[in-house]
């Protein structure tokens, strides 16, 4: 699919995203691809919809907010949104974007993440964080949740204590272990009143999928 073709996918920002698409993703992870950035922009304009919000400042955030890519196994993966910040103060500092414009946007990046622990001090921040998030639950984040598993040579479960009852959770060594390890915890921490009543959902379609495969594999 031509570059032309996917930034039609975030309209009202399609020369935006012309622009910012080459520098939108480091590394071929499934999880963190074009389609991911889609998603997320999709999940952000529903909430900002709602919520307000600067929408470039948004749109330019998602394109941006995994142009740097560290592994899931990696102990650098804190670091992965303040790096992908300073990428982004870099890329749009060459585009001509204004100081103030560059630092909301960075502010958005830095905070997405999960991994990073900080919390979001703008509407735009707390849509991204939001949005990314929805991406990482419900059935898309059971998909990533398992892709993700492959690409770090995970077993699916542990055949002798599935729901980690007599032993610490590991999700680096077993993917069902990241349903209560991380999933199960994301829908508490939304930030806008839109994303949490999405995550909601989300989150019982999470549940409903850990309890049916315990189910299947008679735990």
């Amino acid at each position: 699919m031509q570059t032309d073709d996917i930034s039609r996918i975030f309209a009202p920002f399609e020369d935006l995203a012309l622009q910012l698409l080459p520098h939108s993703i480091d590394a071929g992870d499934g999880a963190h691809d074009i389609a991911h950035i889609g998603r997320v922009f999709a999940n952000a304009q529903r909430i900002q919809a709602t919520e307000g919000g600067n929408a470039k400042i948004l749109a330019a955030a998602v394109l941006l907010h995994d142009c740097v890519a560290v592994e899931k196994s990696s102990p650098q993966r804190s670091h992965a949104s303040r790096q992908a910040a300073e990428k982004a103060c870099g890329i749009l500092g060459e585009l001509g974007w204004d100081n103030d414009a560059i630092g909301e946007v960075a502010h958005a990046i830095l905070t997405h993440s999960f991994s990073a622990g900080i919390e979001p001090e703008t509407t735009e921040a707390q849509i991204l964080q939001d949005a990314d998030r929805l991406d990482a639950i419900g059935m898309t984040g059971v998909a990533r949740l398992f892709y993700t598993g492959g690409r770090m040579g995970s077993n699916l479960y542990d055949p002798s204590d599935p729901k980690a009852e007599r032993r610490d959770l590991d999700d680096r060594t077993f993917a069902l272990d990241h349903f209560p390890a991380k999933l199960f915890k994301l829908a508490d921490g939304f930030q806008t009143a839109t994303g949490r009543a999405l995550a909601e959902e989300r989150h019982r379609r999470l549940v409903l999928f850990y309890d049916l495969m315990l189910e299947e594999i008679g735990a």
